[in-house]
């Protein structure tokens, strides 16, 4: 079997076979074979090199409601909170003054005019204050196209709208079936947001109940079809007070969603070399070292959260999420040395623009010129 996934491994593009193949293996060897070799291509295509996204979570109010989330709209046990500018603005010059290079604010999903006049003004402060040294990656969910616009031109520079699975089924028994959380709307979005310049990244989860090896090969399958720039995602792990924590007796083991997670960026790697992939904190729920083995699978980019500890209970996603105390200063000092003892090197006061972005744009004012 292993000269099998050895012959596999020397594809530069797999089908959906051959990714199911791939998420298949169990054996602690076959798997290494393809963390290796995913690691090796890391290497040769964007370099062992990890890239700092200071994470600031702005807001955890939310008009969605999805039954994997913990903010969903109708969780009424949260405390729902907005970061003031001014804390906002004190995120943005730790992050610059520690050399981060790039920022990412997350929100709940909002919408309307106040929402998107609160966004262009914080971009147009970060901008400000820290001399447009920050490159800027917004998640704040489907926008209309001329606020993607809008936030364009205030300074964004990338945008991450997780798809969370592509399977339209598995879609709807993980969202309700209602115009507020249509599949067809975040495809849409996810098209308006490359129309308007951005780089695009998005995302699933692995290891929803009633996911099959299948969906997760069309996942990967999906965001080569998009031409993906950048992608997030992690397996999943239930939240207590949401409906689907009701099918936790369905999930794979902690520890199976964990290596499909791993394999996951690795099989994406090989497949999409230069594109910029993260290392969840997820993985870091499952496993203590989850952060650094998601980098030695393929992963090229960390987000430290620079979330005041106060407001990081608020914004849990799922259960169990780390760090929620961990004050911003100590944990960068400790990731340096995390990332080091590994044999990466983190970028500092760098953008880390996603190199398969760059191409295409490259090849696109080729194609222009040839004209």
């Amino acid at each position: 079997m292993s000269q099998r996934i050895t012959a596999l491994l020397e594809k530069h593009h797999h089908s959906k076979d051959e990714l199911v193949e791939l998420l298949s293996v169990q054996s602690d060897q076959e798997i290494a074979l393809i963390l290796d070799k995913a690691l090796q291509k890391k290497a040769s295509a964007v370099g062992r090199k990890v890239y700092l996204r200071g994470l600031i979570e702005l807001s955890n109010i939310c008009s969605k409601n999805c039954y994997y989330c913990g903010i969903r709209a109708g969780n009424k046990n949260v405390e729902r909170y907005t970061l003031s500018d001014e804390e906002v603005l004190s995120c943005a010059d730790f992050a610059w003054k520690q050399g981060f290079g790039s920022l990412v604010i997350q929100t709940g999903e909002q919408s309307g005019q106040a929402f998107a006049d609160h966004i262009e003004r914080l971009l147009n402060k970060i901008h400000e204050q820290t001399n447009s040294e920050l490159t800027i990656t917004l998640s704040c969910g489907e926008q209309p196209e001329e606020v993607y616009r809008r936030w364009k031109q205030a300074g964004a520079d990338r945008y991450l709208l997780r798809i969370e699975t592509t399977n339209k089924e598995l879609y709807y028994k993980i969202h309700p079936n209602d115009k507020n959380h249509a599949w067809e709307n975040r495809i849409e979005s996810l098209e308006n947001l490359r129309k308007t310049g951005f780089q695009v990244g998005t995302g699933v989860m692995i290891g929803l109940p009633g996911q099959t090896l299948e969906d997760l090969a069309d996942d990967l399958i999906f965001f080569r079809s998009l031409d993906i720039d950048m992608v997030g995602m992690g397996p999943y792990i239930e939240h207590a007070e949401t409906p689907l924590f009701a099918n936790v007796h369905e999930l794979w083991p902690a520890p199976e969603r964990f290596r499909k997670g791993l394999l996951m960026i690795a099989l994406l790697r090989l497949n999409m070399s230069l594109i910029n992939i993260a290392a969840s904190t997820a993985l870091e729920t499952l496993d203590p070292l989850g952060r650094q083995k998601g980098i030695l699978a393929g992963a090229n980019v960390v987000m430290p959260n620079l979330t005041p500890v106060s407001n990081r209970k608020n914004y849990q996603l799922y259960n169990n999420k780390p760090n929620l105390d961990k004050d911003a200063s100590l944990s960068t000092v400790t990731l340096n040395q995390v990332i080091s003892s590994i044999g990466e090197t983190i970028c500092f006061n760098q953008p880390g623009d996603s190199k398969h972005f760059l191409k295409r744009v490259a090849d696109n004012q080729e194609n222009f010129s040839a004209k």
